[in-house]
């Protein structure tokens, strides 16, 4: 079939573009603007395929992405494109509601007019997937798990432009019958993330020696789920979800921020002894908690595994120690990130008063 799959420069579209080139026979187009966290080189392995095809394209303008979409004809449209950092989103929240909610309209417009179009089997097997977040069903208490039935409570500009979004595509489904489906998702963690998030932002600061930030107590529990099977939960779900149904998908891993710095830390220690940084625990930093910053997320991910087969092949400590190491093998890939607007400064901050 052919995927067209937006954001598929990004962290999460790279690893899904990989994943159907390098294991699949499916084509695929990547619809990228590439803003800052945008990077081909997260695609160099994949790039040169026959089946792999590059649009600079914006879904915040709407006629490039309708050109797009009707020169690349798709059975499948993945909705990877997205602003995703909290902390952004308290500095600049307009950004957010440009890209996550204005950029998915013009996409579910986009994908109406060509689904509309198709006939017989092409309109049949036609789907619209549209991937987003656990954070916009708020924070959790100390126990219990969100799941495809929670109640919708984002506390960030980030998490509401995605509940947005999300509603957007429920009110397509219902309104005009576009075939969608809907998954959210925990906290991704894996090769090629952008170091604005704590785990590559951690251990790159590590490798730097530069102090190690831990917003708060660092007690913020999060659900952990490695990238990798984050993007198979994804195809299953584009390729055999039942249309209308959303799919929580987690990694059944709940760690607090601390935790998982001092896991890096830890490891760090041992993948590189002779650091003149270690050990990195020294490093840490505890900093002013972020505004609204949720205690903590866990997802129930028992209906992707019942319906779709799906479970995460990673636990935390494998994927985590697989992670350093790519970040320790790949620097060429950290270094040029890190050689352009963003250098690990912490991000938003705003005024107590």
């Amino acid at each position: 079939m052919r995927f067209a799959v937006t954001g598929g420069a990004g962290f999460i579209g790279s690893a899904v573009i990989r994943r159907l080139i390098g294991q699949t026979g499916h084509e695929v187009l990547n619809i990228d603007c590439l803003t800052y966290a945008g990077n081909l080189d997260s695609l160099a392995g994949v790039s040169r395929n026959i089946r792999y095809h590059f649009s600079p394209t914006d879904i915040r303008d709407l006629p490039a992405l309708r050109r797009a979409v009707e020169d690349f004809r798709p059975d499948i449209i993945m909705h990877l494109a997205a602003e995703t950092h909290v902390d952004r989103s308290i500095d600049g929240p307009a950004a957010f509601i440009e890209t996550n909610v204005v950029g998915t309209a013009n996409l579910l417009e986009v994908a109406r007019a060509w689904w509309e179009g198709l006939e017989g089997a092409a309109k049949a097997r036609f789907r619209f997937h549209h991937i987003s977040t656990d954070e916009v069903f708020g924070s959790l208490g100390p126990t219990g798990a969100f799941t495809e039935e929670s109640h919708y409570a984002p506390n960030s500009p980030y998490s509401a432009s995605k509940a947005g979004s999300d509603h957007l595509v429920r009110a397509w489904r219902e309104t005009f019958g576009l075939p969608t489906v809907v998954s959210n998702c925990s906290n991704n963690y894996g090769p090629c993330q952008f170091p604005e998030k704590l785990i590559p932002l951690v251990i790159l600061n590590a490798l730097e020696g530069k102090p190690l930030p831990v917003y708060g107590s660092g007690l913020q529990i999060r659900d952990w789920l490695h990238v990798d099977d984050h993007a198979e939960a994804l195809i299953a779900i584009a390729t055999r979800g039942i249309i209308g149904e959303s799919y929580n998908v987690g990694g059944n891993a709940e760690r607090t921020n601390i935790d998982v710095v001092r896991t890096i830390c830890r490891l760090l220690d041992e993948l590189q002894p002779g650091s003149p940084h270690g050990p990195h625990e020294k490093l840490i930093a505890h900093v002013t908690d972020r505004p609204g910053h949720d205690a903590r997320y866990a997802i129930d991910a028992s209906k992707i595994a019942r319906e779709l087969g799906w479970q995460p092949q990673e636990n935390f400590e494998s994927g985590l120690r697989k992670t350093v190491e790519w970040y320790l093998q790949n620097r060429d890939w950290w270094e040029r990130v890190r050689s352009g607007l963003y250098r690990g400064e912490r991000l938003g901050l705003i005024d107590a008063d």
